[in-house]
C-alpha cells in the first residue's frame, strides 16, 4: 500500500508543488504525494516553467491550505516541510503524523533579478528538490527491501 506524504510550505506555490510532482514521478509505487500551504497563493510561474523544462507539467495544479487538508481527516505517515530556514518557524505543524521531516530549500519567491536570473535560481532549487526526493526514495525503498 502506498504511503501518503504531505509536503508543506508557506504558500504551496513552488517548493511543495515541485516536491509533490517529483515524488509522484520518481517513486509512484511506494508513495502518494500531496502538498499544501499555510497561506496558499497562486502557482509561481517560474516554478511551472522550470518544471516544464524537465518534462513535468504542474500548470494545472491548484494551491490548497493545510487546514483544508487537515479537515479531510486523511492520515499522512510523512509530513515534510520544505520552507527555507528563515521561514521554518512559519511552517505549520500537522498533527497526527508518524514522521515529520524538514528539508530546507530557498524560497523562489524571494529571488531577485531579471526573469532569466530568477529562472536560473528556480532551476537550482528544482534540481536540489529532485536530488533530495531521489535520495529519500532510494533510502526508503532500501529500508523496505
Amino acid at each position: 500500500m502506498k504511503k501518503k506524504v504531505l509536503f508543506i510550505c508557506v504558500h504551496n506555490s513552488a517548493r511543495s508543488q515541485m516536491a509533490e510532482a517529483f515524488l509522484n514521478l520518481i517513486c509512484p509505487d511506494y508513495f502518494e504525494a500531496h502538498s499544501a500551504g499555510l497561506e496558499p497563493g497562486a502557482l509561481n510561474p517560474l516554478a511551472v516553467e522550470a518544471m516544464r523544462e524537465v518534462g513535468v507539467d504542474i500548470s494545472g495544479k491548484k494551491t490548497q491550505a493545510v487546514f483544508d487538508v487537515f479537515k479531510t481527516g486523511e492520515f499522512f505517515p510523512f509530513v515534510i516541510t520544505v520552507c527555507d530556514e528563515t521561514s521554518a518557524e512559519r511552517c505549520p505543524i500537522f498533527p497526527g503524523v508518524t514522521q515529520r521531516l524538514h528539508w530546507s530549500f530557498p524560497d523562489p519567491a524571494a529571488l531577485c533579478g531579471t526573469h532569466d536570473e530568477r529562472l536560473e535560481g528556480v532551476r537550482k532549487i528544482r534540481d536540489q528538490i529532485r536530488a533530495r526526493i531521489k535520495a529519500w526514495c532510494d533510502e526508503m525503498c532500501a529500508v523496505e527491501a
